[in-house]
């Protein structure tokens, strides 16, 4: 076998598309495939649930198709596939592999979730759906750039830090600035100081003359780092190769299950504090203090970020942040019914939020070096999906621990505060403080014992990530 045939690899799946077949073989094909699949299925499903799989189907039509409004979400989460396969599909048919477009969809997302969250009752719906769009193309193609920026721990730091903070800045301070504004635009125009249409419709047009030069200046203004790490990287044939390399990514694996018990913990927690409110405390009227929270604290403590992790290694700033948290949960279980002291326990709760988030996030940027180093393979865009998926399958287990913990304690109908007995508020602070307390401590356990990449860490592996290319480049 000569050398040029000893580099050629057959790859492990092959696709190719079958041009000779007769439309009826097709069909009948994909009808069989159809059929086993089922027949898989009701197996699986009858293993281990015990229930008729026909009667499953069912249910499952039934929800898909029982009402208006089940209709409606289907054909939605259809909608959202189909436009996500039809911006995928250049590439695929360019033989590039985006298999990282999860993490850019999700913190689209999430970015288009929080406009409507937090200005659904500031811009009427024409302002509101174009900056929407706007926020969530800027904030998906901020994601996949913080590794192609710089391979510094500490510079990528920065650039986190930074993008939070100007992301929370922007986010608030259009909230700020929306009634004064509209209403010097219709005092402008009309003469009356209020809020009128002439002045949304100029707040609408400075609000987007404003996404788009900052998305271009995004998109013109920055450049990816091209340099050794990234150029001379061995390429990933197909997907099966790129998460065969991230499965042997020990660091990656080990920060996301720490990161996936904190963020578990979290949304058990957050996702509750509506309740601690209405029938623990009896103050529902309160309830906005949970949010005023972190938004302060998160613009506190967003910037200072970079600034404490010059002086304080990222793994004690991870420490510390678990610490409060673990207070901020004993604080909880001590008295939940005090306000003056569940005041306190949510500043502690949601003061290292962004802290342990943005050390969550290095860490993994920085193991794509690592994971680099040990297979060859350099995997940024599924590396930054690993995060949001990992905060997908947080919040969709957060539906299902706020049912049950409202259930389990009574909290439905037309039950009060008044209501709740000892029993109840016992189950609500097991389900609510004690699980997601142990959950805190598991992913602080898992992190320090088995988490090993650091700045210092990185910067060897960069070195020797370096070296290597340029003792390779000596030999050819």
């Amino acid at each position: 076998m000569t050398k040029e045939h000893a580099k050629v690899r057959e790859p492990i799946v092959r696709m190719a598309k079958r041009t000779n077949i007769s439309f009826v073989r097709a069909w009948i094909i994909r009808l069989c495939a159809i059929a086993l699949s089922l027949v898989v299925c009701s197996a699986l499903i009858y293993a281990l649930t015990k229930l008729n799989p026909i009667k499953v189907f069912g249910a499952m039509v039934e929800g898909a198709f029982g009402t208006k409004k089940r209709m409606w979400s289907m054909f939605k989460d259809t909608a959202f596939l189909l436009i996500v396969g039809v911006a995928l599909a250049p590439a695929f048919k360019m033989k590039f592999w985006n298999i990282g477009a999860e993490g850019q969809i999700l913190v689209g997302g999430i970015t288009t979730a929080a406009f409507m969250i937090y200005f659904s009752d500031t811009f009427p719906a024409y302002v509101l759906f174009p900056l929407m769009v706007i926020a969530s193309c800027v904030a998906g193609a901020l994601w996949g750039m913080i590794p192609a920026i710089s391979s510094d721990s500490h510079e990528r730091s920065t650039y986190t830090a930074l993008g939070a903070f100007t992301g929370s800045i922007g986010y608030n301070g259009v909230t700020v600035i929306v009634v004064p504004v509209v209403s010097w635009f219709t005092w402008k125009f009309t003469g009356q100081w209020e809020q009128g249409r002439t002045g949304w419709a100029a707040f609408a047009i400075i609000i987007a003359v404003l996404g788009l030069l900052t998305a271009w200046s995004v998109a013109f203004g920055t450049r990816e780092n091209q340099g050794g790490l990234r150029a001379k990287a061995e390429a990933n044939g197909n997907p099966i190769e790129a998460f065969k390399a991230i499965a042997q990514n020990d660091q990656l694996l080990w920060v996301a299950l720490s990161y996936l018990l904190y963020s578990v913990a979290n949304v058990a927690t957050t996702g509750v504090l509506f309740y601690q409110f209405k029938y623990v405390l009896g103050a529902p009227d309160s309830f906005s203090i949970a949010g005023i929270i972190p938004v302060i604290t998160g613009l506190g403590t967003t910037p200072l970020y970079p600034v404490l992790n010059r002086r304080i290694p990222r793994r004690w700033l991870y420490t510390a942040g678990m610490a409060l948290m673990i207070a901020g949960y004993t604080l909880f279980i001590i008295a939940p019914m005090n306000l003056p002291v569940v005041i306190v326990a949510l500043v502690l709760f949601y003061l290292p939020a962004q802290t342990i988030q943005m050390t969550a996030i290095l860490s993994m940027t920085d193991s794509i070096e690592y994971g680099q180093l040990k297979t060859g393979k350099r995997n940024e865009a599924v590396t930054l999906s690993v995060r949001p998926m990992l905060d997908k399958i947080a919040g969709a287990l957060s539906n299902g621990i706020v049912g049950f913990v409202v259930v389990a304690a009574g909290m439905v109908g037309n039950a009060t505060a008044a209501d709740m007995t000892a029993a109840n508020i016992r189950t609500f602070k097991t389900c609510a403080y004690y699980l997601p307390l142990a959950g805190i401590v598991a992913s602080l356990v898992v992190f320090l014992l088995t988490v090993k990449i650091d700045e210092n860490m990185h910067a060897h592996i960069v070195e020797q990530l370096e070296g290597r290319l340029a003792s390779e480049e000596a030999d050819k």
